[in-house]
């Protein structure tokens, strides 16, 4: 009885298959480390052609977030034919979407971990926060309108940051003078 058991939780398998599946992991290993190598090419310094044409562009290597081994990266090229004002732009939306993106991380593992809010979360229905799953699949929950809010709070959010944008900044350039920081001090904090 011993020996049927077994075979049923762990059957024999047959020289060729065992030959083949060896074939298949020395295959999967080689297409592994190869696609590592392509990567690492990735990686390594192009050649530097300077043409006459580059000389006007600005020049954002030595931008902070510049740094080795990469250097200045921009894959897409939006930066070919960029100002300082379209930079600075370009660098606000990034920073911006990655608080964005730390605060869904958060989210995920908070709701992840068990912890929900209580109550339901809508005032008809019995659909309560505990109900409703992690992630993606929660759009699968939560009511049509309610995520017609969710946007539209957003949307809210930054149509009121951008309206008052400007005097934010200015008061806060009047708190770093009133501080009594220098110049480089203050470009490290913006």
């Amino acid at each position: 009885p011993r020996s049927r058991s077994r075979s049923r939780l762990s059957p024999q398998i047959s020289r060729p298959t065992r030959v083949s599946y060896l074939s298949f992991c020395i295959m999967f290993r080689t297409i592994a480390v190869l696609a590592l190598v392509a990567s690492a090419t990735a990686f390594a310094p192009k050649a530097s052609v300077r043409s006459g044409r580059q000389a006007l562009k600005m020049s954002f290597e030595s931008e902070i977030g510049a740094q080795p081994p990469l250097g200045f990266w921009d894959p897409l090229g939006l930066l070919k034919d960029a100002d300082q004002d379209r930079f600075d732009r370009l660098r606000t939306v990034e920073v911006k979407h990655g608080r964005i993106s730390m605060l869904a991380i958060l989210g995920h593992l908070v709701t992840t971990s068990g912890t929900r809010l209580p109550g339901n979360i809508a005032y008809t229905g019995d659909l309560k926060f505990a109900d409703i799953p992690t992630g993606l699949a929660a759009f699968s929950k939560i009511p049509v309108w309610g995520t017609v809010q969710l946007v539209g709070f957003i949307g809210f959010l930054e149509f009121g940051y951008a309206q008052i944008k400007e005097e934010l900044e200015a008061n806060c350039e009047a708190k770093m003078d009133e501080q009594g920081w220098d110049a480089a001090k203050k470009d490290s904090k913006r």
